[in-house]
């Protein structure tokens, strides 16, 4: 039976995006259901599944929700598809790194809403935010220098598609990053599941006018 995944908009849904693009690039087989996020009938058709809020992964009749879950699943379903690192104590800090993606950031995720379709443009950030980008580019670094490879731990994985949505926004809001953080990105924004997604966020018409208002901004000359 294939796998579907209950997505939110691609142009909004940061956690949406993370097991759609571990499962794209992994090749993992799975049709997909998008309910916008707007939709009228999201609270009731949503809220059948699971927690209420997507993305959500269908199994059959097993219902798994939460981004970081659904990666753990698919994990251990597809054990080929690589999603962790094999070596342990790698393993170890590429979930480290995953969870605390999961769990923080909060003063980033608020000032920098996930918005695809948006032009690039610099906004102004917080000094909140900054200690965010700040440690996201700790991270990046230091899971990059033994990598092999240049995603965090050599090649895609389930620690990538958590970050993705933060190389989207840093993208997005032309967040000033070092040099290790930049060459990064472009290497996820390179993948053919990363244009796959985009292409189908710049299709969406749907607007949510709480990420579209536009904060006071430095344009880039």
């Amino acid at each position: 039976m294939t796998l579907r995944l209950v997505i939110g908009n691609k142009n909004y849904s940061s956690w949406s995006m993370r097991p759609w693009l571990a499962m794209r690039a992994a090749k993992i087989p799975f049709d997909e259901e998008v309910i916008l996020l707007d939709d009228p009938t999201f609270k009731a058709r949503v809220g059948a599944l699971g927690s209420g809020k997507v993305p959500v992964l269908l199994d059959g009749d097993l219902a798994i929700w939460e981004s970081l879950a659904i990666l753990e699943y698919l994990a251990e379903k597809f054990p080929a598809a690589g999603l962790w690192p094999v070596e342990p104590v790698v393993r170890g800090k590429a979930r480290a790194a995953a969870a605390e993606m999961h769990a923080g950031f909060v003063h980033l995720r608020r000032q920098l809403p996930m918005n695809m379709r948006r032009p690039v443009r610099q906004r102004e950030l917080s000094p909140e935010a900054k200690m965010d980008v700040s440690r996201i580019e700790t991270i990046w670094t230091d899971c990059h220098k033994n990598a092999g490879g240049p995603f965090l731990f050599g090649k895609f994985g389930a620690a990538d598609a958590m970050f993705a949505p933060v190389v989207s926004r840093f993208h997005t809001y032309a967040v000033d990053v070092n040099a290790t953080a930049r060459s990064y990105m472009e290497a996820v924004m390179a993948l053919p599941a990363w244009r796959d997604w985009l292409e189908g966020a710049l299709a969406e018409t749907a607007v949510l006018p709480e990420d579209e208002v536009d904060w006071p901004a430095v344009l880039r000359p």
